[in-house]
């Protein structure tokens, strides 16, 4: 489990296919250090470091992992969010993250504010029930709030700090992100809809 508390960003430094999977070396730039069976979240798919070494790791992408997110499209030098996972009793500033991708959608718009910025992503199918106004959302891993909610479109305001210590400082429209809905919010859909 994660908070959604980004730690920075790393960097891809190595991406090759692997029979149906794919596997990735990942710069972690100081902000994690895995050893090896340990889970990392990278732009917020939860991965285990299969090999390290002195500031890498590697990890492989299942063929369903490949399928389900863009890692595996992403080339060298490519930045992405990193997170530790969360230990037993550490507080959760942001909300619970459990690093398991429910779609992958795209960057509309970025508006500067002036005080910070506000991002708009499209609305995957059968993702809509899992947003509310005000709701938490990951994108990328990062944990937002939903600051306006449209039929097609949803939008987050994002401040500095969150900017310069993600990815989405990196991100323009039609770029793409991993989004998970609220855990709270995925249970809810499910009781309701099996009712």
């Amino acid at each position: 489990m994660y908070a959604g508390l980004i730690d920075g960003a790393g960097r891809i430094v190595a991406t090759n296919a692997e029979g149906d999977g794919h596997r990735l070396r990942i710069d972690a730039n100081g902000l994690v250090d895995p050893s090896i069976g340990d889970s990392v979240s990278v732009s917020g798919v939860c991965l285990t470091a299969d090999r390290v070494g002195d500031g890498w790791f590697e990890a492989f992408l299942s063929a369903e992992t490949v399928e389900r997110t863009y890692l595996a499209e992403l080339s060298v030098d490519t930045p992405v969010n990193l997170e530790s996972p969360l230990a037993l009793g550490e507080s959760i500033d942001g909300h619970l993250v459990g690093g398991t991708v429910a779609a992958t959608s795209e960057v509309v718009a970025v508006e500067d504010d002036g005080a910070g910025w506000t991002y708009e992503f499209a609305i995957p199918d059968g993702f809509a029930p899992y947003l509310a106004d005000k709701g938490s959302v990951a994108v990328d891993g990062a944990s937002l709030t939903v600051a306006e909610l449209q039929a097609d479109r949803f939008a987050v305001a994002v401040i500095p700090e969150t900017c310069e210590l993600t990815t989405l400082s990196a991100k323009e429209p039609g770029d793409p992100v991993h989004l998970e809905p609220d855990l709270v919010a995925t249970y809810v859909e499910r009781q309701i809809s099996t009712t």
